[in-house]
């Protein structure tokens, strides 16, 4: 008896230590894609609405040394029609620090960048736990020229999410 349950115990090891090398062979080599999208916002509010446009904007996903802010890797992309851009990741970057940033809008009135949506720092390991490949970044955006945005429009949109409009000052509340 006592036999049996030393065999079943270094079985179940050997079966575990087998599961656990096949795991990260396989780990090893599939590809980061870091995914995103970028838009234009049209009412000047620095969040989406859905009268948001999408942008095929270039962006930049940059990994650097977290200790001396040496860069790593980087690579360029382009988001497509629907403002969606996918960037394959080589290697494991655990140890830096990854964003991806806006570079260009190739709309001559929506191409200020939103200071708080113009980078997006997103996490490039797979000892992270998470299974899938894909990382997906916050949406980053630019802002349209503020004599082309609709405001009737727009303060119908934000008053339909909830939001108080002054329509000569264009300020937005949030009703407490």
């Amino acid at each position: 008896m006592e036999k049996t349950s030393i065999l079943a115990l270094v079985i179940s090891l050997v079966i575990c230590l087998i599961s656990s090398l096949l795991g990260f062979s396989h780990a090893k080599h599939g590809l980061l894609v870091v995914i995103g999208k970028v838009y234009c916002d049209t009412c000047r509010v620095e969040f989406e609405t859905k009268l948001s446009q999408p942008i095929n904007a270039k962006v930049h996903l940059e990994c650097k040394n977290r200790t001396d802010e040496r860069i790593v890797y980087s690579k360029d992309a382009v988001s497509d029609k629907l403002g969606m851009y996918s960037i394959p990741v080589e290697d494991d970057h655990e140890d830096e620090l990854c964003e991806v940033r806006l570079i260009e809008s190739p709309r001559n009135n929506c191409n200020e960048m939103m200071e708080s949506w113009r980078k997006a720092r997103v996490g490039q390991t797979r000892r992270d736990g998470v299974t899938d490949l894909t990382r997906q970044t916050n949406n980053l955006g630019f802002k349209i020229k503020p004599e082309d945005v609709d405001t009737k429009a727009c303060v119908k949109v934000l008053e339909e999410m909830g939001f108080v409009v002054d329509g000569k000052t264009r300020m937005v509340e949030i009703p407490s």
